[in-house]
């Protein structure tokens, strides 16, 4: 490695690669740079142990999976994870199940997104060798718009500013993160679109009431059901935007939740302790282009998804998959076709996930709209999955996602 003088810093180190924030969408990247013997650090503000346990996402698409697994990025994913390949829609009193999986001989995974952070660190870090530096503080990020940008960072072991010189940086922090900043602040559009409504979230210490995801539809708000393991259940309640999740103890949580997914013939919800209560404002934004001079956006940082489809996880992966191996054809081979097309080629993808994500919001949350006409346009939209093969099978392509189309 080469080595110059910087300000505030005895050297700045030089690595082809800094890529700022340790989630899927980081980690993956680093991965693939490592996979083909190209130096990198990834930066991170979190500890390891914070970014292992940190709740987040758990639905994965299969060609995510199969993406992991080109890679050798897969883990223990294939013996953990729940394969899915139904879902249960809970209106008017009645249960409609909607086999996806006989329908396409598709399915979806359940492997809580801490399991895949867990899995890719590791390899990233203790298999393939990578750099990681946790616990980081004030990450700046410098002459963008130059072949030599640069990024600098407090170390959290002897308080003192650390600069990394490199070719290109991966801005993979989200999306409060300085990479998001520093591009919106370059040449970038905005779109954003807000739901106007709010979804708690809930972890409940309690197995999964059904071998499914269920989703209430219903006049008082949307409920959803989501198992993230034989012991633990995800839960969501809709409530207004910037509810205090004071205002749901344990008791009206449950009476909510035995409402809007309760339907004839049901079981009743195994109850649990809580042991997460988040409040979830529903918005989502595009940043476009996905990349400026030397940064380029991916996961969060990029476009942000609200959890309505459960896309955001897999959009970040693709993104990863898109720009990784971009990044190796242009250090390992000088081919920089995949940098120079990668927002055009990915913000299709973006787009038709946003997209979803609305008409998948006005069935879940129509009913409970307050206008009639909204309510009566969303239950005909269910009645439709049921009763129509075609719309059946659109809305399982969406669904499920399929990269093939793009």
């Amino acid at each position: 490695m080469t080595t110059s003088p910087h300000a505030n810093s005895p050297a700045a180190q030089h690595v082809p690669v800094v890529v700022v924030g340790a989630g899927p969408a980081g980690l993956t990247v680093g991965n693939i740079l490592r996979a083909a013997h190209l130096d990198c650090v990834v930066l991170e503000t979190e500890s390891r142990e914070f970014i292992e346990r940190r709740p987040r996402a758990g639905v994965i698409e299969e060609w995510a999976v199969r993406g992991l697994q080109q890679r050798g990025l897969a883990g223990r994913l294939p013996e953990r994870a729940q394969p899915h390949t139904a879902c249960e829609f809970r209106f008017e009193g009645e249960r409609y199940r909607f086999d996806y999986g006989d329908l396409t001989g598709r399915h979806h995974f359940v492997y809580p997104q801490p399991l895949l952070v867990t899995d890719l660190v590791h390899e990233y870090a203790d298999v393939r060798g990578g750099d990681a530096r946790f616990s980081v503080r004030d990450v700046e990020l410098r002459d963008l718009d130059t072949d030599h940008p640069s990024v600098s960072y407090t170390c959290p072991d002897t308080g003192r500013r650390r600069v990394l010189r490199c070719d290109f940086v991966v801005g993979a922090d989200g999306a409060r993160g300085v990479s998001w900043t520093a591009l919106t602040r370059e040449r970038a559009r905005i779109a954003r679109h807000d739901y106007g409504i709010g979804w708690l979230a809930l972890l409940a210490e309690a197995p999964p009431s059904s071998d499914c995801v269920l989703f209430g539809v219903h006049p008082r708000g949307f409920a959803g059901h989501m198992a993230r393991s034989p012991e633990v259940t995800r839960y969501y309640l809709q409530c207004p935007p910037g509810d205090d999740p004071g205002n749901w103890p344990h008791e009206r949580v449950w009476a909510e939740l035995h409402e809007r997914l309760g339907a004839a013939g049901a079981p009743p919800l195994t109850e649990g302790r809580l042991i997460e209560k988040r409040v979830l404002d529903m918005h989502d934004y595009v940043v476009e282009p996905m990349a400026h001079g030397r940064l380029y956006l991916a996961g969060d940082a990029a476009h942000l998804v609200a959890p309505i489809a459960a896309k955001g996880m897999n959009l970040a992966l693709h993104d990863a998959f898109l720009l990784g191996d971009a990044l190796v054809a242009r250090l390992a081979e000088g081919d920089g076709t995949g940098l120079d097309g990668y927002s055009e080629a990915w913000l299709r993808r973006v787009w038709d996930y946003q997209e979803f994500s609305q008409w998948l919001s006005e069935v879940y949350h129509g009913v409970a709209a307050g206008d009639p006409f909204r309510a009566g346009t969303a239950l005909a939209r269910l009645r439709r999955l049921f009763t129509s093969p075609t719309a059946a099978a659109a809305f399982a392509e969406q669904y499920l996602g399929t990269a093939e189309r793009y």
